[in-house]
Protein backbone atom coordinates (compact mmCIF):
# COMPACT_ATOMS: atom_id res chain seq x y z
CA UNK A 1 0.00 0.00 0.00
CA UNK A 2 1.64 3.21 -1.16
CA UNK A 3 1.04 6.91 -0.49
CA UNK A 4 1.47 6.91 3.27
CA UNK A 5 3.78 9.94 3.19
CA UNK A 6 2.89 13.64 3.06
CA UNK A 7 5.25 16.51 2.23
CA UNK A 8 8.51 17.11 0.39
CA UNK A 9 11.20 18.56 2.68
CA UNK A 10 9.17 18.35 5.88
CA UNK A 11 7.50 14.99 5.52
CA UNK A 12 5.77 12.45 7.70
CA UNK A 13 4.82 8.83 7.16
CA UNK A 14 2.07 7.27 9.26
CA UNK A 15 1.57 3.58 10.01
CA UNK A 16 -0.81 1.35 11.95
CA UNK A 17 -4.48 0.41 11.97
CA UNK A 18 -7.53 1.31 14.03
CA UNK A 19 -7.56 -2.00 15.93
CA UNK A 20 -3.88 -2.90 15.70
CA UNK A 21 -1.43 -2.85 18.61
CA UNK A 22 -0.29 0.70 17.93
CA UNK A 23 -0.23 3.61 15.51
CA UNK A 24 2.76 5.78 14.74
CA UNK A 25 4.61 8.02 12.36
CA UNK A 26 8.10 8.98 11.25
CA UNK A 27 8.68 12.71 10.78
CA UNK A 28 11.62 13.72 8.59
CA UNK A 29 13.19 16.98 7.48
CA UNK A 30 13.08 18.61 10.92
CA UNK A 31 16.00 21.00 11.46
CA UNK A 32 18.30 20.31 14.40
CA UNK A 33 18.33 22.12 17.76
CA UNK A 34 14.60 22.82 17.97
CA UNK A 35 13.19 22.32 21.46
CA UNK A 36 10.80 19.35 21.50
CA UNK A 37 9.29 17.13 24.18
CA UNK A 38 6.42 14.67 24.44
CA UNK A 39 4.46 17.34 26.32
CA UNK A 40 4.71 19.64 23.29
CA UNK A 41 2.98 16.97 21.21
CA UNK A 42 0.54 15.73 23.85
CA UNK A 43 -1.24 19.06 24.26
CA UNK A 44 -2.53 18.82 20.68
CA UNK A 45 -3.31 15.10 20.87
CA UNK A 46 -5.48 15.74 23.93
CA UNK A 47 -7.66 18.07 21.85
CA UNK A 48 -8.35 15.33 19.27
CA UNK A 49 -8.63 12.47 21.77
CA UNK A 50 -11.93 10.51 21.62
CA UNK A 51 -14.38 10.01 24.49
CA UNK A 52 -14.20 13.55 25.89
CA UNK A 53 -17.89 14.41 25.43
CA UNK A 54 -21.21 12.77 24.64
CA UNK A 55 -21.06 14.33 21.17
CA UNK A 56 -18.09 12.21 20.00
CA UNK A 57 -17.21 8.51 19.94
CA UNK A 58 -16.98 6.95 23.40
CA UNK A 59 -13.87 4.94 22.55
CA UNK A 60 -11.47 5.58 25.45
CA UNK A 61 -7.92 6.18 24.27
CA UNK A 62 -5.31 8.13 26.24
CA UNK A 63 -3.38 8.75 23.02
CA UNK A 64 -0.19 8.92 25.09
CA UNK A 65 2.63 9.63 22.65
CA UNK A 66 6.19 8.34 23.03
CA UNK A 67 9.20 9.74 21.15
CA UNK A 68 11.43 6.88 20.01
CA UNK A 69 14.11 8.75 18.05
CA UNK A 70 15.29 12.07 16.68
CA UNK A 71 15.38 13.96 19.98
CA UNK A 72 18.33 14.19 22.38
CA UNK A 73 18.38 16.24 25.58
CA UNK A 74 15.05 17.84 24.56
CA UNK A 75 16.42 19.08 21.23
CA UNK A 76 15.84 17.73 17.74
CA UNK A 77 18.93 16.13 16.23
CA UNK A 78 18.08 16.69 12.56
CA UNK A 79 17.39 12.99 12.09
CA UNK A 80 14.01 11.21 11.66
CA UNK A 81 11.68 11.57 14.62
CA UNK A 82 9.75 8.38 15.32
CA UNK A 83 6.53 8.53 17.37
CA UNK A 84 4.25 5.81 18.69
CA UNK A 85 0.86 5.62 20.40
CA UNK A 86 -0.38 2.29 21.74
CA UNK A 87 -4.04 1.43 21.16
CA UNK A 88 -5.77 0.54 24.43
CA UNK A 89 -9.54 0.34 23.89
CA UNK A 90 -10.21 -1.72 20.78
CA UNK A 91 -13.47 -3.63 20.66
CA UNK A 92 -12.98 -5.68 17.53
CA UNK A 93 -15.94 -7.93 18.38
CA UNK A 94 -18.20 -4.95 17.62
CA UNK A 95 -17.35 -5.54 13.96
CA UNK A 96 -17.53 -9.35 13.78
CA UNK A 97 -21.08 -9.25 12.40
CA UNK A 98 -20.00 -7.17 9.39
CA UNK A 99 -16.69 -8.83 8.51
CA UNK A 100 -18.13 -9.95 5.15
CA UNK A 101 -20.42 -6.94 4.61
CA UNK A 102 -19.46 -3.59 3.12
CA UNK A 103 -20.54 -0.49 5.04
CA UNK A 104 -22.00 1.94 2.47
CA UNK A 105 -20.29 5.31 2.53
CA UNK A 106 -17.06 3.80 3.93
CA UNK A 107 -13.88 2.68 2.19
CA UNK A 108 -14.74 -0.99 2.83
CA UNK A 109 -15.63 -1.84 -0.77
CA UNK A 110 -12.96 0.29 -2.45
CA UNK A 111 -10.14 -1.14 -0.28
CA UNK A 112 -11.41 -4.67 -0.96
CA UNK A 113 -11.69 -3.96 -4.70
CA UNK A 114 -8.12 -2.63 -4.83
CA UNK A 115 -6.27 -5.01 -2.49
CA UNK A 116 -8.47 -8.09 -2.35
CA UNK A 117 -8.45 -7.91 1.44
CA UNK A 118 -9.68 -5.47 4.08
CA UNK A 119 -9.42 -5.01 7.82
CA UNK A 120 -13.07 -4.91 8.85
CA UNK A 121 -12.22 -3.93 12.45
CA UNK A 122 -13.01 -0.24 12.31
CA UNK A 123 -11.71 0.15 8.78
CA UNK A 124 -8.01 -0.52 9.42
CA UNK A 125 -5.91 2.12 7.66
CA UNK A 126 -9.00 3.96 6.40
CA UNK A 127 -10.09 4.67 9.98
CA UNK A 128 -9.97 8.18 11.44
CA UNK A 129 -7.78 6.63 14.15
CA UNK A 130 -4.86 7.33 11.80
CA UNK A 131 -5.43 11.08 12.15
CA UNK A 132 -3.96 11.06 15.67
CA UNK A 133 -0.53 10.79 14.06
CA UNK A 134 -1.30 13.67 11.74
CA UNK A 135 -1.95 15.78 14.83
CA UNK A 136 1.35 14.60 16.33
CA UNK A 137 3.21 15.54 13.15
CA UNK A 138 1.37 18.87 13.10
CA UNK A 139 2.65 19.74 16.57
CA UNK A 140 6.23 19.34 15.32
CA UNK A 141 5.39 21.35 12.20
CA UNK A 142 4.28 24.26 14.38
CA UNK A 143 7.67 24.21 16.08
CA UNK A 144 9.38 24.52 12.69
CA UNK A 145 7.19 27.43 11.61
CA UNK A 146 7.83 29.24 14.88
CA UNK A 147 11.56 28.63 14.36
CA UNK A 148 11.55 29.89 10.76
CA UNK A 149 8.94 32.65 10.86
CA UNK A 150 9.71 35.29 13.47
CA UNK A 151 6.18 36.71 13.51
CA UNK A 152 3.15 36.21 15.73
CA UNK A 153 2.34 32.92 14.02
CA UNK A 154 -0.98 31.33 14.99
CA UNK A 155 -3.28 28.69 13.50
CA UNK A 156 -6.91 28.75 14.63
CA UNK A 157 -9.46 26.10 13.65
CA UNK A 158 -13.16 26.34 14.43
CA UNK A 159 -16.39 24.53 13.63
CA UNK A 160 -18.61 27.02 11.78
CA UNK A 161 -21.49 24.83 10.63
CA UNK A 162 -23.20 21.57 11.64
CA UNK A 163 -25.83 20.35 9.19
CA UNK A 164 -27.68 23.47 8.04
CA UNK A 165 -27.00 25.36 11.28
CA UNK A 166 -24.33 28.07 10.84
CA UNK A 167 -22.56 30.32 13.33
CA UNK A 168 -23.02 34.09 13.35
CA UNK A 169 -19.60 35.48 12.40
CA UNK A 170 -20.41 38.62 14.37
CA UNK A 171 -20.16 36.46 17.51
CA UNK A 172 -16.72 35.00 16.67
CA UNK A 173 -14.59 34.68 19.82
CA UNK A 174 -11.19 32.95 19.62
CA UNK A 175 -11.05 32.45 23.38
CA UNK A 176 -14.34 30.53 23.42
CA UNK A 177 -13.19 27.91 20.87
CA UNK A 178 -11.33 25.81 23.44
CA UNK A 179 -14.00 26.26 26.11
CA UNK A 180 -16.71 24.11 24.52
CA UNK A 181 -17.13 20.59 23.13
CA UNK A 182 -17.53 21.78 19.52
CA UNK A 183 -14.47 24.02 18.97
CA UNK A 184 -17.11 26.64 18.23
CA UNK A 185 -16.38 30.42 18.22
CA UNK A 186 -20.06 31.38 18.67
CA UNK A 187 -21.39 30.86 22.19
CA UNK A 188 -24.99 31.52 21.21
CA UNK A 189 -25.32 28.53 18.87
CA UNK A 190 -24.07 25.83 21.27
CA UNK A 191 -27.49 24.88 22.65
CA UNK A 192 -28.91 24.45 19.14
CA UNK A 193 -25.99 22.24 18.10
CA UNK A 194 -26.43 20.08 21.18
CA UNK A 195 -30.08 19.62 20.27
CA UNK A 196 -29.58 18.71 16.62
CA UNK A 197 -26.74 16.25 17.34
CA UNK A 198 -28.74 14.57 20.11
CA UNK A 199 -31.68 14.26 17.71
CA UNK A 200 -29.50 12.80 14.97
CA UNK A 201 -28.10 10.21 17.38
CA UNK A 202 -31.62 9.35 18.61
CA UNK A 203 -32.80 8.98 15.00
CA UNK A 204 -29.92 6.60 14.26
CA UNK A 205 -28.30 9.10 11.92
CA UNK A 206 -25.42 11.61 11.82
CA UNK A 207 -24.54 15.12 10.62
CA UNK A 208 -21.89 16.78 8.48
CA UNK A 209 -19.89 19.89 9.33
CA UNK A 210 -17.77 22.74 7.98
CA UNK A 211 -14.47 23.72 9.63
CA UNK A 212 -12.72 27.04 9.08
CA UNK A 213 -8.96 27.42 9.47
CA UNK A 214 -7.18 30.73 9.88
CA UNK A 215 -3.43 31.29 9.95
CA UNK A 216 -1.94 34.57 11.11
CA UNK A 217 1.64 35.76 10.83
CA UNK A 218 2.81 34.22 7.54
CA UNK A 219 4.91 36.59 5.39
CA UNK A 220 4.28 37.45 1.76
CA UNK A 221 6.10 35.22 -0.72
CA UNK A 222 5.55 31.77 0.80
CA UNK A 223 4.50 29.12 -1.70
CA UNK A 224 5.43 28.18 -5.24
CA UNK A 225 3.80 28.95 -8.61
CA UNK A 226 1.84 26.71 -10.98
CA UNK A 227 1.87 23.07 -9.79
CA UNK A 228 3.13 23.53 -6.22
CA UNK A 229 0.85 26.38 -5.28
CA UNK A 230 0.38 26.73 -1.53
CA UNK A 231 -3.41 26.63 -1.86
CA UNK A 232 -3.18 23.51 -4.03
CA UNK A 233 -1.04 21.77 -1.41
CA UNK A 234 -3.38 22.90 1.37
CA UNK A 235 -6.37 21.56 -0.55
CA UNK A 236 -4.68 18.20 -1.07
CA UNK A 237 -3.64 17.98 2.58
CA UNK A 238 -7.13 18.75 3.86
CA UNK A 239 -9.06 16.56 1.44
CA UNK A 240 -6.81 13.64 2.45
CA UNK A 241 -8.50 13.73 5.87
CA UNK A 242 -11.15 11.06 6.36
CA UNK A 243 -14.68 12.03 5.22
CA UNK A 244 -13.61 15.41 3.76
CA UNK A 245 -15.42 16.12 0.50
CA UNK A 246 -14.71 19.76 -0.24
CA UNK A 247 -12.13 22.53 0.32
CA UNK A 248 -12.34 26.25 -0.42
CA UNK A 249 -9.85 29.12 -0.09
CA UNK A 250 -11.06 32.56 0.96
CA UNK A 251 -14.49 33.23 -0.51
CA UNK A 252 -14.27 29.93 -2.36
CA UNK A 253 -17.55 28.93 -4.00
CA UNK A 254 -19.16 32.14 -2.77
CA UNK A 255 -16.97 34.00 -5.27
CA UNK A 256 -19.42 32.91 -7.95
CA UNK A 257 -22.07 35.20 -6.46
CA UNK A 258 -19.65 38.17 -6.40
CA UNK A 259 -18.59 40.46 -9.24
CA UNK A 260 -15.12 41.51 -10.29
CA UNK A 261 -15.76 44.80 -8.52
CA UNK A 262 -16.74 43.32 -5.15
CA UNK A 263 -14.44 40.27 -5.11
CA UNK A 264 -11.15 41.97 -5.98
CA UNK A 265 -8.76 42.72 -3.10
CA UNK A 266 -7.77 46.35 -3.64
CA UNK A 267 -4.33 47.57 -2.48
CA UNK A 268 -2.88 50.68 -0.87
CA UNK A 269 0.32 51.80 0.87
CA UNK A 270 0.35 52.26 4.64
CA UNK A 271 3.49 53.26 6.56
CA UNK A 272 5.52 52.54 3.45
CA UNK A 273 4.21 48.99 3.08
CA UNK A 274 1.54 47.45 0.82
CA UNK A 275 -1.78 46.57 2.43
CA UNK A 276 -4.99 44.96 1.16
CA UNK A 277 -8.42 46.46 1.74
CA UNK A 278 -10.09 43.03 1.85
CA UNK A 279 -9.15 39.34 1.92
CA UNK A 280 -11.54 37.65 -0.49
CA UNK A 281 -8.75 35.43 -1.81
CA UNK A 282 -7.87 33.97 1.58
CA UNK A 283 -4.33 35.34 1.77
CA UNK A 284 -3.06 33.50 -1.31
CA UNK A 285 -2.67 34.80 -4.89
CA UNK A 286 -1.05 32.76 -7.66
CA UNK A 287 -0.28 30.06 -5.10
CA UNK A 288 1.85 32.48 -3.03
CA UNK A 289 1.01 34.15 0.27
CA UNK A 290 0.12 37.86 0.32
CA UNK A 291 1.01 38.40 3.99
CA UNK A 292 -2.66 38.46 4.98
CA UNK A 293 -4.37 35.81 7.09
CA UNK A 294 -4.67 32.49 5.25
CA UNK A 295 -8.33 31.44 5.36
CA UNK A 296 -9.43 27.93 4.35
CA UNK A 297 -12.62 25.94 4.90
CA UNK A 298 -13.32 22.24 4.44
CA UNK A 299 -16.49 20.18 4.73
CA UNK A 300 -16.84 16.79 6.40
CA UNK A 301 -19.66 14.50 5.32
CA UNK A 302 -22.02 12.85 7.84
CA UNK A 303 -20.58 9.78 9.55
CA UNK A 304 -21.48 6.68 7.53
CA UNK A 305 -21.46 4.34 10.55
CA UNK A 306 -25.09 4.63 11.69
CA UNK A 307 -27.51 2.22 13.34
CA UNK A 308 -30.26 2.82 10.77
CA UNK A 309 -30.44 -0.14 8.38
CA UNK A 310 -29.09 0.58 4.89
CA UNK A 311 -28.91 -1.42 1.66
CA UNK A 312 -25.51 -2.87 0.78
CA UNK A 313 -23.70 -5.95 -0.56
CA UNK A 314 -21.23 -8.48 0.87
CA UNK A 315 -17.94 -10.02 -0.26
CA UNK A 316 -19.87 -12.75 -2.09
CA UNK A 317 -21.54 -9.98 -4.15
CA UNK A 318 -24.91 -10.68 -2.61
CA UNK A 319 -27.43 -7.98 -1.71
CA UNK A 320 -28.11 -7.46 1.99
CA UNK A 321 -28.67 -4.73 4.61
CA UNK A 322 -26.48 -3.41 7.40
CA UNK A 323 -26.84 -1.59 10.71
CA UNK A 324 -23.46 -0.53 12.11
CA UNK A 325 -22.88 -1.17 15.81
CA UNK A 326 -19.96 0.09 17.89
CA UNK A 327 -18.87 3.54 19.06
CA UNK A 328 -18.99 6.24 16.42
CA UNK A 329 -19.05 10.02 16.17
CA UNK A 330 -22.54 11.42 15.45
CA UNK A 331 -20.67 14.32 13.84
CA UNK A 332 -17.11 13.38 12.94
CA UNK A 333 -16.48 16.98 11.93
CA UNK A 334 -16.08 17.98 15.58
CA UNK A 335 -12.81 16.09 16.08
CA UNK A 336 -11.69 17.07 12.57
CA UNK A 337 -10.88 20.59 13.83
CA UNK A 338 -7.46 19.76 15.40
CA UNK A 339 -6.75 17.42 12.46
CA UNK A 340 -7.37 20.25 9.99
CA UNK A 341 -5.09 22.54 12.00
CA UNK A 342 -2.39 19.87 11.90
CA UNK A 343 -2.60 19.39 8.13
CA UNK A 344 -2.41 23.14 7.62
CA UNK A 345 0.65 23.26 9.90
CA UNK A 346 2.46 20.40 8.11
CA UNK A 347 1.84 22.02 4.72
CA UNK A 348 3.04 25.43 5.89
CA UNK A 349 6.11 23.92 7.57
CA UNK A 350 7.04 22.17 4.32
CA UNK A 351 6.73 25.43 2.39
CA UNK A 352 8.68 27.31 5.06
CA UNK A 353 11.59 24.92 4.52
CA UNK A 354 11.28 25.30 0.73
CA UNK A 355 11.10 29.11 1.01
CA UNK A 356 13.99 31.06 -0.47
Amino acid sequence: MSSNTSGKIFSFTTWGESHGKAIGCVVDGVPSQISLSEKDIQVYLDRRRPGQSKFTTQRQEKDQVEILSGVFESLTTGHPISLIIHNEDQRSKDYSDIKDIFRPGHADYTYWAKYGIRDYRGGGRSSARETAMRVAAGSIARKIIEHKIKNNFKITGALVQIGSSKIDYENWNDDFILKNDFFCPDKKIIIKWEEIISKARKDGSSLGAIIELRCQGMPAGLGEPVYDKLDADLAKALISINAVKGVEIGNGFRSVTESGISNVDEMRIQNGKPIFLSNNNGGILGGITTGQDIVVRFCVKPTSSIISAKKTINTHLEETTISTKGRHDPCVGIRAVPVGEAMMATTLADHCLRYR
